[in-house]
């Protein structure tokens, strides 16, 4: 292999990635719902946008109860997206652009209505297609009591009981039941899946709940702390997140990747308690990246966000790995809300029953502008969610009557979930839909959508779309020649580093405005009129 070849297979450690919610991007038939049709007339954007691949979220064939992440067949489109033959066709297209395409796996349950669930269900007590499964007697004397007392994800018990008396485990909604990964039929069946997308040029997967797929023998009951939600990230030995028998299936799936010419690659959400326990998955025959989460649970602090890059940095660069920047996606607020609460608000809790008078929308969209700098400017790669370019904020007020997310049933209507994220796109000033496709889209747009579209950015001195094309275009001029970076002092609450092109990038965490040396190349908002960076807001200097 030839060096230029060998940076070719590596496209990965620096691209930065578009995720497509496929549901909300470009409806192409009008029913309502984002399709690949959409998609497909919408890549010239996304080339223009200056984005080097698309990950798209699930398409498969899926009763939906989950938004697709709930599979009853990996090798078909649902209908509603459209078909095989137009997957192929996208992925051709996107390739002529220059755009590659990341699918995404979802390995750790099916859907109830895939063929082997209903095998396993229709079969009797002790027949062999009940192991691909987690199905299991309960316990107490006639066996009412599920196996274990673990808690879904979603809300609620994580066993749901079969009329004929055994318990099946499901980390998120009864209707994803979790994969057995002990058994040999489980693992070859998605080495297969593998195969069959990369038989049809796709450059890769991002893996869903990479950190969840291998359950502690015996469902041992859970502690207190286990059983929270976010337990993964600060619990060891946990009973069925990142256990370490994860990391053989992960190797077995390189092993299949590795065998494809054009650098296929692996990106896992793998939700870890420290740095070094994500750097286990960046081993050299395991994943390719990892999303970092850190930053954005991060407050917005100089200290905050020095410690978390340091780290990332350090923990990934001693295995030879690249560190992989988020902001936003399909699972949480927007980070143009987010940035705008009061420090310490639990965002997921403010949805349903936080004040509304403390979020400070202009402050977020701010904030949102100048971490899109700091992002663009760190090593590694990035990936930007469908509408952070346009500024675009979370719908906190969906009316309850539309709520789709099937967290908001699964916790008793204790928690609003995540569908004022998945909002479609809005692509024009006025017009059905702004312009998304639809009169009715599957989830109501806000009025004020229209003045964030596409139409009403593009070519417009700085809004937040010639914002992000400015910083894509400089980042592939400026900030992927190497992955040096060099921490800079400029004073209390001022974030500083260099690259090793020399280019400097500078936030203003701070509470007042600050001096600025040196050429300008790009500023997330104007400076003040005597040229120093205002508050809450990134220079890149030369």
């Amino acid at each position: 292999m030839t060096t230029d070849a060998a940076q070719i297979d590596r496209w990965w450690r620096t691209a930065v990635v578009y995720q497509v919610y496929i549901r909300s991007f470009a409806d192409g038939n009008g029913d309502g719902t984002g399709d690949i049709a959409g998609l497909r007339s919408r890549l010239g954007y996304l080339r223009d946008l200056g984005v080097d691949a698309i990950w798209i979220n699930p398409w498969y064939r899926s009763p939906l109860a989950d938004g697709g992440y709930d599979v009853a067949d990996y090798r078909d489109i649902d209908p509603q997206y459209g078909t095989l033959a137009e997957a192929e066709a996208l992925v051709r297209e996107a390739h002529e652009h220059g755009i590659k395409v990341i699918g995404d796996l979802v390995p750790n349950h099916t859907s109830e209505q895939h063929v082997w669930f209903q095998e396993a269900i229709n079969a009797p007590i002790g027949d062999p297609s009940r192991e691909r499964y987690h199905i299991r007697p309960g316990k107490g004397p006639d066996g009412s009591e599920p196996p274990s007392d673990w808690r879904s994800v979603f809300g609620g018990p994580a066993w749901t009981r079969l009329p004929d008396g055994e318990w099946y485990l499901h980390l998120f909604a009864p209707e994803q039941p979790d994969l057995n990964w002990e058994h040999p039929e489980v693992r070859s069946e998605f080495c297969d899946v593998l195969r069959f997308w990369m038989d049809r040029d796709l450059d890769g997967f991002r893996v869903d709940v990479a950190h969840g797929l291998v359950k502690a023998p015996g469902y041992p009951d859970a502690n207190e702390e286990q059983r929270l939600l976010a337990g993964a990230r600060g619990t060891e030995n946990h009973p069925f997140w990142d256990r370490d028998g994860i990391h053989p299936i992960v190797r077995e799936w390189r092993a299949v990747l590795d065998g494809y010419a054009g650098g296929r690659m692996l990106v896992a959400e793998a939700w870890v308690p420290r740095p070094e326990r994500l750097a286990l998955y960046l081993r050299p025959d395991e994943y390719h990246q990892s999303f970092n989460f850190s930053l954005l649970e991060a407050d917005w602090t100089e200290a905050a966000y020095r410690k978390i890059i340091e780290e990332s940095l350090e923990s990934q660069g001693a295995i030879g790995a690249a560190p992989t920047w988020v902001m936003s996606n399909h699972d949480v607020v927007r980070h143009a809300t987010r940035l705008g609460l009061p420090e310490g608000t639990d965002w997921r809790d403010w949805l349903l029953n936080g004040d509304r008078t403390v979020l400070d929308a202009d402050t977020g969209v701010t904030r949102a502008r100048a971490v899109a700098l700091l992002m663009l400017a760190l090593p590694g790669g990035t990936y930007l969610y469908q509408g952070e370019e346009l500024g675009l904020p979370e719908v906190h007020d969906l009316p309850e009557a539309v709520l789709d997310d099937p967290v908001w049933e699964r916790s008793g209507h204790t928690a609003k979930g995540r569908d004022g994220c998945r909002v479609p796109m809005p692509w024009t000033n006025e017009g059905p839909a702004f312009g998304f496709g639809s009169d009715e889209p599957w989830l109501p747009m806000p009025a004020e959508f229209g003045a964030m579209s596409v139409e009403a950015q593009a070519e417009v001195e700085g809004s937040v779309l010639e914002l992000y094309r400015a910083a894509l275009a400089l980042r592939r001029d400026h900030l992927v020649d190497d992955e040096m970076l060099e921490f800079l002092e400029a004073g209390d609450g001022v974030f500083a580093f260099r690259r090793g092109s020399g280019v400097r990038c500078v936030v203003n965490m701070s509470t007042a405005p600050v001096g600025i040396d040196g050429d300008v190349l790009l500023t997330s908002g104007p400076l003040t009129d005597t040229g120093e960076l205002p508050v809450d807001t990134a220079v890149w200097l030369r």
